[in-house]
Parts: structure tokens; C-alpha cells; sequence
């Protein structure tokens, strides 16, 4: 009988080889998550960009609102 070692007591098995469509998968599975990194970046960045803007912006004030000139139903109707 053969001595035994971790090399003759288990067969390796060999890792079939990558086939066209498992390497044309694996290529749109990059593209696709490098896009979804780059939309997430550039949405969060957007995202601070208008909350900063909607933070510096001053106040809306109803005395400027009331101010405008509203059209009375009589003019609306001719």
C-alpha cells in the first residue's frame, strides 16, 4: 500500500475552464457596478450641492408674495 499524504489521499480537481459567455458576464457585471459607483457618487454629491444651496438661500417672505397684483373675477371672465 502507497503511503498516504494530503497529495495522494485527495484528488484535486481541476476548475473548468472559463467559457465565452461566463467571461462576457463577468465584463457586464464590472461595467454595470462601475456605473452604479460613479451614478451613487455623483447623486450623493448633487444631493449636497442642493442641500447647501437650499441652506444659504435666505427666506421667502409674505410681504413680497401679498405685493403682487391679483386679477379680480369681473377681468378674468372678459
Amino acid at each position: 500500500m502507497t503511503k498516504l499524504t494530503k497529495n495522494t489521499l485527495f484528488k484535486v480537481s481541476d476548475s473548468k475552464p472559463e467559457t465565452p459567455m461566463d467571461k462576457t458576464t463577468r465584463v457586464v457585471r464590472q461595467m454595470v457596478d462601475e456605473e452604479t459607483e460613479q451614478r451613487v457618487a455623483r447623486n450623493s454629491r448633487l444631493r449636497n450641492a442642493r442641500l447647501e444651496r437650499e441652506a444659504n438661500k435666505p427666506p421667502v417672505t409674505k410681504a413680497s408674495e401679498a405685493s403682487k397684483s391679483r386679477r379680480t373675477k369681473a377681468a378674468s371672465t372678459r
